[in-house]
């Protein structure tokens, strides 16, 4: 039986490094930075006999009354595969490719699913994707999937398999995460119905797709297949194995989002072990500059220091002084220093990590530039330097911009700016940042996320400060409604966001709506989280002089925020007044 395989395609892959495949693919493994297509189900050569019958190279665009030759679909597909081998350029195996899946199409039996048919089409959409036209290829790879039959054996449940993973990765590129994970899980359903659930296939699809849902931020899920991976991986690999070692730095890093760094602590020293033990020394010192991480998230900053500096000295020995992975070390000392108050350690660290990034080098990609980059401005930002860590921001974006695939960190860097914009007091391009950032969570199938929520919370703020007091408050609401869901009532972030819709509230004359709101907050400190947060005075007093102009005292039974808002009220708009703190 053959292995259902599938994995992404590289973000930087050059045009010319698309392929064919010939056998029936092996199980190559996946990493999250290497992608090469997915592979598909391959119809046998033709016989030299037949060969020998084909038009030569040049005259395949005569005649398209020459497509309903059965022979001329493989000879086509043959010709695009040595097009590409050969660096002819992507455009004429295209050419090929396009007029092989003609062929292929006209040339199918009615009522029989063709896998020539499926496999032309899924290196068509390859091609497609090489050359940058992702939409182009979503359409050719829906197509795909509608070809095989599943239920008539291994060959078309390959086709299938292939075909839903590959389209996963087209998503992905586009941004479209979920509609991504929706293709990814249902090529794992297909293949653990070929392959059942304990083959270590669907473990390797499991961790894909466990991958997938930890940059959704679905870490429940995630969890869940990680554990199913752990489980195949322990099954049929020896002890201490390198795919187990990746299944816990994967579960490490699943752990250390949902907060539970003990627990994260414990799966990185297994995997550093597994790492040892197989000889594996740079990637033991990654391990360890996680390792620190987690002793910096527990403020065990003696600890964090000592991974660090073990692995920095092996990045220096292995890969040379002025490598990537020797500058995000030296950010991640500068952090730790930045948060123990050593600042002119800190910022010497920023420095040297800047140097190396300003002339990275051969092999250094975008990505991990702008990701050091958008990690030091954190940096400058909190300490008080908003516009170096604004340049580095736009340095940042500048990178990222004509990448494929990175729709989703360029809307959390330009989140990132709106919000330093909004400190330097540039309210105007901060409001076009923030939108800009959530148009392109929109895009991407994210506005149910709590990120999302927080930016339309800070796109309100910048409203308010523009006076376009009515579409703060529209903003506002729709991340009152996000937050409530993802965060809970009590959470930080949604306390701030009630706080900010009475002030506008207040500002549009809506001063019973105000009252609510506060009413609300106030039960909630008061029953819940205590009184002792000084924002609890701030916010009683605000209600005090709310309800003085209303001329009544405070409800004790304050009601749910359900039906706290009347879309069709009439009360009379007034200025703002100046007694709301807003809060970013």
């Amino acid at each position: 039986m053959p292995g259902l395989v599938s994995v992404k395609i590289p973000p930087d892959t050059p045009p010319l490094r698309v392929t064919v495949p010939e056998p029936l693919p092996h199980n190559p493994p996946r990493t999250p930075n290497k992608k090469p297509p997915s592979p598909s189900p391959s119809r046998s050569k033709p016989s030299p006999a037949r060969s020998a019958k084909k038009p030569p190279p040049d005259s395949p665009n005569a005649d398209d009354s020459s497509l309903d030759n059965p022979d001329l679909g493989p000879f086509l597909l043959k010709l695009a595969r040595d097009t590409i081998a050969s660096g002819e350029g992507p455009s004429k195996a295209l050419d090929y490719a396009i007029r092989a899946a003609k062929s292929f199409e006209r040339c199918a039996v009615e009522g029989q699913a063709s896998l020539d048919l499926a496999m032309s089409l899924h290196v068509l959409a390859a091609i497609y994707c090489s050359l940058g036209r992702f939409y182009e290829a979503v359409p050719v790879l829906e197509q795909a999937i509608q070809v095989p039959d599943v239920g008539r054996g291994p060959d078309h449940a390959l086709a299938a398999f292939s075909g839903y993973m590959q389209l996963g990765d087209t998503y992905s590129m586009l941004g479209q995460v979920e509609k991504s994970i929706g293709c990814y899980e249902e090529g794992l359903t297909i293949q653990i119905q070929a392959l059942g659930e304990a083959d270590a296939r669907v473990g390797e699809t499991c961790r894909y797709l466990a991958e997938a849902q930890v940059q959704a931020m679905q870490f429940d899920k995630a969890e869940e297949l990680c554990k199913k991976t752990l489980e195949i991986h322990r099954a049929h690999s020896e002890p201490a194995s390198l795919e187990e070692a990746a299944d816990r730095r994967l579960m490490a890093l699943i752990c250390e989002a949902k907060g539970d760094y003990e627990a994260a602590l414990e799966q990185l020293v297994l995997a550093s072990m597994a790492m040892i033990a197989n000889g594996q020394e740079n990637e033991v010192a990654a391990i360890d500059v996680s390792i620190g991480n987690i002793y910096m998230s527990l403020c065990r900053f003696d600890e964090a220091v000592f991974s660090y500096q073990k692995a920095l000295t092996v990045f220096k020995s292995s890969k040379g002084d002025n490598h990537p992975s020797v500058a995000f070390v030296f950010v991640r000392l500068a952090d730790l220093y930045n948060r123990t108050g050593k600042l002119r350690e800190s910022k010497s660290y920023c420095e040297n990590a800047l140097r190396i990034f300003a002339k990275p080098v051969p092999g250094t990609t975008a990505e991990e530039i702008a990701g050091g980059l958008t990690e030091i401005s954190a940096i400058y930002e909190s300490m008080d330097e908003p516009d170096e860590a604004l340049k580095l921001l736009q340095k940042a974006m500048k990178l990222l911009e004509d990448k494929p695939g990175q729709q989703s960190t360029i809307a959390g860097i330009e989140a990132r700016m709106g919000v330093m914009f909004y400190i330097l007091g540039r309210y105007e391009e901060a409001r076009n940042s923030f939108e800009s950032a959530l148009a392109k969570l929109r895009a991407s199938g994210e506005r149910k996320s709590a990120f999302f929520g927080v930016v339309l919370n800070q796109m309100g703020l910048a409203c308010v400060q523009l006076f376009k007091i009515d579409e703060a408050a529209e903003l506002f609401e729709e991340a009152r409604a996000i937050l409530e869901q993802e965060c809970g009532p009590c959470h930080q972030d949604t306390l701030g966001l009630y706080s900010n819709l009475a002030a506008t509230y207040d500002a549009m004359g809506r001063v019973e709506d105000a009252i609510e709101i506060l009413e609300y907050v106030l039960k909630l400190r008061e029953e819940k989280l205590g009184i002792a947060n000084p924002d609890f005075e701030d916010e009683k007093s605000r209600l005090a002089e709310l309800l003085k102009e209303a001329g009544r005292s405070r409800n004790r039974k304050a009601k749910s925020l359900k039906n706290l808002i009347d879309p069709n009220s009439s009360r009379t708009k007034k200025e703002g007044t100046k007694r709301w703190g807003f809060r970013i």
